[in-house]
């Protein structure tokens, strides 16, 4: 029961039982056969005959004639239809087909498949009984004897014969075997073969995929059943433990499962099919072998980089060929070796450090445009040009010819075998030509490139491992600026366009990826590092020091000593930690280890006669043991050029005699032997090597010239034959002299053991150093990006591009980075088409109405309005700079050129057109200006003359003609452009300044400055710079001609202004950037407009009232106060109303007048206001509440003088404006515009009056004499009242009388003098100059009708301050005497001015009371009176002779000879004593 159990299970797949299916495949195969004559008439029973004699003990019968040859054939043919026959009977006796032994089922079907005598159609029907049997399940793996049955099924397999006949049938054969050797794999059963049978199964495979006679469709069934194949052989190298693997491959076992040591095998011979120097292999094997290597690697590279046995083959031979392969001119064989670097990379990549920095460079040198044409060879060096230290050579890199063919049998193009002349020719140049990549070789070379490059960790890979590795190129450079060049279009010469395009394509993706993970990684803040890798700091020094280093080569390649010295002065010689090792020892070990050395250079300086000690270090630092002479020489020579003197080469044979002798070798007995067996290898070297040379140096001609020369002995001949061989088969040169295979062999050599000491290549996801690599290459990133903005027409490629942009500005912004932000600004302002072009001041554009809002329609407008590429630009730009506003320095600048672009053109938002002023609050900026206008005068109050002022003004429209009317298409392109603008949200931005940090705050005023002075003041420069030969007087003329109203300079002026005063916080950096540029505007005042000069005057007065706030900055107010009072009179009186009403803001709301300088200062500007009449009354009202403020006296002593100099200006405007009135008959200004500057007068001599209540105290605290501190102050205020009597307004000249009057009979003048007062300097300084003034006709002529009451006033003043000062007591007669004889002289005039008038009566009443007064004092006293003295004697005589000229009579009629006795002085005369008016 258990058995039928068996059997069940066995056949549940099949309907049919086992022994059914046996059966007829018997059929099947031995029906074939009777089909063919051999076996049709074929008799079985002979050979069952032959075995029933032979169990009965006799004899079996004889073959009969035949010959032994054809029995042998015939025996053989009918054994194997017996095989079938005897299976039969087996199965017949069976009971349980499954007991069977395997190999006993098997051995007639296999005995077909390897009988030569079999056919393809028998071959093919046993194959296909085979192949059910795996598929029914009667193969498995616990049918009896199943190991032996797959052994013997393998080797069938391997060597299946058949006849030939047709090509169709014979491929079904193959195929057959390949199918049952995919399913004998995949079965069950597969996993029992062993490693010899997975080995013969895959190499029967691969043969039919190698043989090029077969169809096209059996071999590519052939291939996929081989990946399939492959795939399973190294999916087993996950269930193997990698450290019991051995660099040493084991020979497959047939006892064991397979497993490593298939896919050693598989690996080994793989890679050599790969060998392009077999020219056994066809290309078409070739492609098949890397489709198979690409297979395994796809499915288990990974895990094979683990196994060192595998590692090594792929690593060593497998990438030298691929590079190899990777030159080949064949599109196939190139796509599919870059397929299996690529693969090859990604799956073993910590393996291959060096294997990569070759690909790529030898990548990116076929790519890069070509620098020189060379000959082809195989060369050490990676670039061409050994100057550039960036691109120097590496030792040990190979760089694979540029000639490589693929072509079968055709050594003449081998790139790696040099052909039998090769080494008749001299030796070529050292470094090698790079023939460019051109077509498809060019696409699929960078299609890889750029996968690589595209890999989110690669760049830093390229940062870490290589351009921080001084013994590496700066492959991240390198393909940086490889990809940044391919962006642009003039990169591809002579390419077709699609190509053109694609690789630029290609190249933007890759920075757009590098800036994209490295944005990722910026803000995921990955800094994970491995405990393993070396730390970043120190890998940061090395990067630096590496520069150091190769810029040190290269100086030291061009002059030894310079370059040394640099060196040594960077710390790379010499170092401290060194400081117990000699310092020629210390420099020969540098020299052994930079490889950036030119060896000629190197070899020229170290034999020189005075390095003999480095030279001796640096022979020294070999390690000779154990090696003979030629071993020592190569070692030694592969480090420098062996120059061509004697004395050097005889200097560096000496010293490695001394070295080589010093390790002991046992062949050679002295030292001078080993120097002169040196030589020998020299001149055996040369002999053999010489093109030139014919007859070659025997070993015998070798041996005999080296008799006796090892210490009086000869060599042993076996010692000299091996230098012999050795120096016949290998050449001593320098690695970069090697060429062809063995050059290719030797550098690769070399490179696999630089790759011992690189160490694995750091795959590492961080962003330790993604801000030094960004620094490094944002410029030509961004450039690129911006090139491919510009000029790329696909949108996909436009929006990766402002993506990248805004990538770019995230680094910017994350690595505080404000370059990349202007360099940004840079690139997108350009391609938005809003820098200005053109110089326009100003322009008209006509204005349309579209649903109730104004729309400026401009060519501007228009032309950006179709311009989609430059309105992404201005919308990606100012997206960026909105934010970013801190981190913008220089681009500013082009930001406010776009700002005065769209002012100009009427784009800006109301907001930004607005300024402000100390009048009429806020206005927009007028578009057009108007010829400067005289300024008129202005009503108090009036708002239809205001009106007029602001037409007349530039403020007002022009008549400038509109230009044609736009149409509808005008129209809507300005409304598309108004969308941008207002997508751009530059008011935003324009808010946003007010918020930035100072630097940034500067940037932005310093930018404004330089674009305002480009159209203010720079203009005025270059006027003398342009023409310097001008003659003066055309430069004057030139000089004064005003320049045409720019608006764009006020919008600039108020943008200044506006930052400024919204960041009072920096006023202190901010003003005196601003200041700089408004003095420059007020200095040259009268060559701008009066708009911009006006908008200057409010802007520097706004600013001053902020830096009133900072103490710090108050002597700036003074000099910005200065430099108003600068003004020429004109423009003062054009901006004064504004100026005026800023001062009086200023001085209101900060007491921070101190010193007489600084009134001194805003007394003469607010002075500079008086002749304006709305100025005048904002000053006058200014003014009085200064000299009224409660909290604080305004006028100290200090500026007593000022302010009465002020008050006399208002009091002298009256006067004038009287005047201008007299004067200009034919316009005669009305009175009531006349009646505020009178009124203005008229308070002002009163304010003039209340000054007096200051005076005492100024007296007293005057650091002057009291008596100077008196006549100062007095006389200041006495004389401005003195002039103001003489004023040509009637009501300020008498005001002014009166009050002067009241002054000097007043108490105030005589309590504050230290003494008695000087009435005569009283009279010299003070009244007398009035009556001087009086007497003057021009004087006389303004107010006829008034003047003579004045001049009455005046008489009666001098009089009764005669009287009040003079006239006291006879003590100073003489001095009282001048006093009065100048009087007189000025009343004689005063009578003679005018007889008719009231004044010839009142003078003679005024000296009568006078006389009188004198008389009765004693002064003026008769002669020949008792009382008389010689003195009023003298005074009496000079009165008489004066009085009788102009009033005779009049002294003897008041002071008559003595009179009679009884008569008195009160009979008939009363004296009056004067009276304070």
């Amino acid at each position: 029961m258990a058995q039928d159990a068996t059997n069940v299970s066995q056949e549940s797949r099949l309907s049919v039982s086992n022994r059914h299916l046996v059966f007829y495949e018997i059929i099947a195969v031995t029906t074939a056969m009777r089909r063919n004559s051999r076996w049709a008439s074929a008799q079985p029973g002979l050979s069952r005959g032959t075995s029933l004699a032979s169990s009965m003990g006799l004899r079996p019968p004889s073959g009969g004639n035949e010959s032994s040859n054809n029995a042998n054939q015939n025996k053989h043919e009918v054994a194997l239809m017996v095989g079938f026959d005897e299976l039969k009977r087996t199965l017949h006796d069976t009971e349980d087909i499954q007991s069977l032994p395997l190999t006993t089922l098997l051995n007639p079907f296999l005995a077909i498949i390897r009988s030569p005598l079999s056919t393809g159609p028998i071959t093919s029907t046993a194959l296909a009984s085979l192949l059910n049997f795996f598929v029914s399940g009667i193969i498995n793996p616990t049918s009896p004897d199943v190991s032996s049955a797959l052994v013997t099924m393998s080797n069938a397999l391997a060597h299946c014969k058949f006849e030939r006949s047709d090509s169709a049938g014979d491929e079904v054969v193959l195929l057959r075997i390949v199918n049952v050797i995919d399913e004998c794999q995949a079965s069950a059963v597969g996993e029992m073969l062993g490693d010899v049978e997975i080995c013969e199964m895959l190499e029967t495979v691969l043969t039919i995929c190698c043989q090029m006679r077969l169809s096209e469709t059996l071999r590519r069934c052939a291939e996929s059943a081989m990946y399939a194949m492959v795939r399973r052989v190294f999916a087993r190298l996950d269930s193997l433990d990698p450290a019991l693997d051995t660099e040493d491959a084991e020979e497959p076992q047939a006892s064991t499962p397979y497993g490593l040591p298939s896919a050693q095998e598989l690996v080994r011979v793989l890679v050599n099919l790969l060998d392009p120097n077999d020219n056994q292999h066809t290309d078409s094997i070739r492609l098949t072998t890397l489709g198979i290597l690409n297979a395994a690697l796809e499915r288990s590279g990974s895990r094979m980089a683990q196994f060192r046995s595998l590692s090594s083959i792929l690593v060593d031979s497998g990438c030298k060929y691929l590079f190899q392969l990777a030159r080949s001119e064949n599109p196939t064989v190139l796509r599919w070796a870059l397929r299996v670097i690529a693969t090859l990379s990604q799956t073993m990549r910590s393996h291959l450090k060096l294997q990569t920095e070759l690909f790529l460079s030898f990548s990116v040198d076929r790519l890069s445009p070509p620098m020189h044409s060379l000959p082809p060879k195989v060369q050490l060096s990676l670039n061409s040009s050994g100057q550039n230290r960036r691109n120097a050579s590496l030792p040990g890199t190979p760089v694979i010819d540029s000639s490589f063919s693929n072509s079968p049998g055709d050594p003449s193009q081998d790139p790696l075998m040099l052909d039998s002349s090769a080494k008749e020719e001299p030796a070529p140049p050292s470094r090698p030509g790079i023939v460019p990549a051109k077509g498809l070789t060019r696409e699929l070379l960078l299609e890889t490139i750029g996968y690589f490059a595209r890999q989110p960790t690669f760049m830093v890979d390229m940062w870490v491992n290589y351009d921080c590795d001084v013994d590496c190129e700066d492959l991240f450079e390198r393909l940086l600026g490889f990809f940044t060049r391919g962006v642009y279009a003039n990169h591809y010469v002579g390419s077709l366009e699609s190509q053109r395009y694609s690789a630029q394509l290609i190249s933007l993706d890759v920075l757009l990826s590098y800036v994209n993970y490295m944005a990722a990684r910026a803000e995921n803040l990955v800094h994970e590092w491995p405990e393993t890798f070396p730390q970043p700091e120190s890998l940061t020094v090395a990067k630096s020091s590496k520069g150091l280093l190769l810029t040190g080569a290269t100086r030291f390649n061009i002059k030894p000593k310079t370059g040394l010295a640099y060196l040594e002065e960077n710390g790379l010689l010499y170092r401290p930690e060194d400081k117990d090792v000699p310092r020629a020892r210390s420099l020969a070990k540098f020299l052994k280890s930079t490889p950036r050395l030119n060896k000629k250079v190197l070899g020229d300086w170290i034999s020189a006669p005075d390095q003999i000690d480095v030279l001796t270090e640096f022979i020294g630092l070999f390690d000779f043991t154990g090696k003979s002479v030629a071993d020592g020489l190569r070692l030694l020579l592969e480090s420098f050029r062996l120059p061509g003197e004697a004395g050097p080469i005889a200097r560096i044979t000496e010293v490695f005699a001394d070295a080589f002798f010093a390790s002991k070798p046992p062949e050679v007995r002295s030292k001078d032997a080993v120097y002169v067996l040196s030589y020998s290898v020299i001149m055996l070297n040369t002999d053999l090597y010489n093109p030139q040379n014919r007859k070659r140096m025997t070993f015998e001609d070798y041996q005999k010239n080296l008799r006796g020369v090892n210490d009086g002995t000869n060599f042993e001949p076996a010692y000299l034959q091996s230098i012999y061989e050795s120096i016949k088969k290998r050449e001593i040169v320098l690695p970069e002299e090697h060429s062809g295979s063995l050059g290719f062999d030797y550098a690769w050599t070399a490179l696999l053991s630089r790759s011992k000491a690189a160490g694995p290549l750091i795959t590492c996801q961080t962003s330790h150093f993604d801000r030094a690599m960004f620094q490094q290459t944002w410029r030509s990133v961004i450039s690129a990006i911006a090139y491919a903005f510009t000029a790329f027409d696909d949108d996909y490629v436009v929006e990766r591009a402002i993506a990248g942009f805004r990538k770019c500005a995230t680094l910017a912004s994350h690595f505080q980075l404000p370059e990349v932000f202007d360099y940004i600004v840079r690139s997108l302002s350009h391609a938005t088409g809003l820098l200005s072009e053109d110089d326009i001041k100003s322009s008209k554009f006509p204005v349309v109405q579209v649903e109730g809002t104004s729309l400026t329609i401009s060519p501007l407008s228009v032309r950006f309005g179709t311009n989609f590429r430059g309105q992404l630009a201005a919308v990606v730009l100012f997206t960026i700079a909105n934010g970013n506003g801190d981190a913008i320095r220089e681009g500013w600048m082009l930001i406010f050129e776009m700002f005065q672009t769209l002012f100009i053109h009427s784009l800006l938002p109301q907001k930004m057109l607005q300024m402000e002023d100390f009048l009429g609050g806020a206005s927009a900026i007028p578009m057009q200006g108007a010829p400067p206008a005289t300024p008129i005068a202005r009503p108090e109050g009036g708002l239809l003359s205001a009106l007029s002022s602001y037409l007349l003004t530039p403020y007002g429209a022009s008549s400038d003609s509109l230009g044609p009317e736009p149409t509808q298409d005008d129209i809507e392109n300005t409304l598309c452009t108004m969308d941008c603008v207002s997508s751009c949200k530059v008011d935003e931005l324009y808010s946003q300044i007010m918020s930035l940090r100072v630097d940034a705050l500067v940037a932005v005023l310093r930018a404004l400055q330089t674009l305002a002075d480009r159209r203010t003041v720079d203009i005025l420069v270059d006027e003398i710079i342009t023409d310097p030969a001008l003659p003066n007087d055309a430069r004057q003329e030139l000089s004064k001609e005003q320049l045409p109203y720019d608006p764009t300079s006020v919008f600039l002026l108020e943008i200044m202004i506006s930052t400024v005063r919204q960041t009072t916080q920096h006023i202190e950096e901010t003003w005196p950037i601003v200041f700089d540029h408004l003095s420059g505007i007020l200095k040259a005042s009268e060559r701008f407009s009066v708009l911009l000069i006006e908008r200057a005057v409010v802007g520097l007065l706004r600013l001053c009232l902020i830096i009133a706030e900072k103490p710090i900055l108050h002597d700036q107010i003074y000099i910005a106060i200065d430099l108003l009072r600068g003004l020429p009179p004109s423009v003062m009186n054009l901006v004064a109303e504004q100026l005026s009403a800023g001062l009086a803001l200023l001085l209101k709301e900060h007491n921070i007048m101190r010193s007489s300088t600084e009134w001194g200062l805003v007394l003469s500007l607010i002075r500079g206001t008086v002749a304006h009449p709305e100025a005048a009354k904002n000053s006058f009202r200014l003014l009085q509440e200064l000299l009224t403020a409660e909290n604080r006296q305004v006028v100290t002593s200090d500026n007593f003088s000022g302010f009465v100099s002020l008050i006399e200006s208002f009091a002298s405007a009256a006067g004038l404006a009287v005047d201008g009135q007299r004067q200009d008959r034919r316009n005669v200004t009305p009175a009531a515009n006349l009646e505020p500057v009178i009124t203005r007068g008229t308070r002002a001599i009163d304010m003039l009056s209340d000054l007096r209540k200051f005076v005492p105290g100024f007296i007293t605290q005057s650091s002057l004499a009291k008596d100077e501190a008196w006549k100062n102050f007095w006389t200041t205020l006495l004389s401005a009242l003195s002039r103001q009597s003489a004023s040509s307004c009637r009501e300020v000249r008498h005001l002014a009388i009166g009050h002067l009057q009241r002054l000097l009979l007043g108490p105030q003048i005589s309590g504050s003098a230290p003494g008695p007062v000087d009435f005569r300097l009283l009279l010299d300084r003070i009244v007398l100059p009035m009556m001087e003034d009086l007497l003057k006709p021009q004087v006389y002529v303004r107010d006829p009708q008034g003047m003579s009451e004045t001049r009455l006033r005046a008489s009666t003043l001098l009089c009764k301050s005669f009287l009040h000062f003079s006239v006291h007591s006879a003590e100073d007669i003489e001095a009282t005497g001048k006093v009065w004889l100048d009087m007189l002289d000025m009343l004689d005039r005063f009578m003679h001015s005018g007889k008719r008038d009231q004044l010839f009566e009142a003078v003679p009443e005024s000296l009568k009371n006078v006389v009188l007064v004198m008389n009765a004092s004693g002064i003026l006293v008769r002669p020949g009176s008792d009382a008389s003295t010689p003195s009023q004697a003298e005074l009496w005589k000079s009165t008489h002779e004066r009085m009788e000229k102009f009033l005779p009579g009049f002294l003897d009629e008041l002071i008559p000879s003595a009179p009679p006795e009884g008569v008195g002085l009160g009979s008939g005369i009363e004296v009056v004593a004067p009276q304070v008016a």
